[in-house]
């Protein structure tokens, strides 16, 4: 499966599911990532962490190791 963190720059994906436990996924959830939300990658650090996307109308950094959890379709 393709994750968040191989999108690129400009695309606009849709979420499968959130893989991942506990804490992190719930805190991941309660940014607003859920299955079905779609999300915008606005930009990219130089070294790819973090991730800045737009998720339901707001603007959201991610972390390499959050993004890497995030299926996408």
């Amino acid at each position: 499966m393709r994750t968040l963190k191989e999108a690129k720059i400009g695309e606009t994906v849709k979420v499968l599911r959130i893989n991942g436990e506990g804490a992190t996924k719930r805190r991941i959830m309660d940014m607003g990532i859920t299955k079905g939300a779609e999300i915008y990658i606005r930009k990219v650090a130089p070294l790819g962490d973090p991730v800045e996307v737009t998720v339901r109308g707001y603007e959201l950094s991610l972390r390499r190791a959050d993004a890497e959890i995030i299926e996408i379709e």
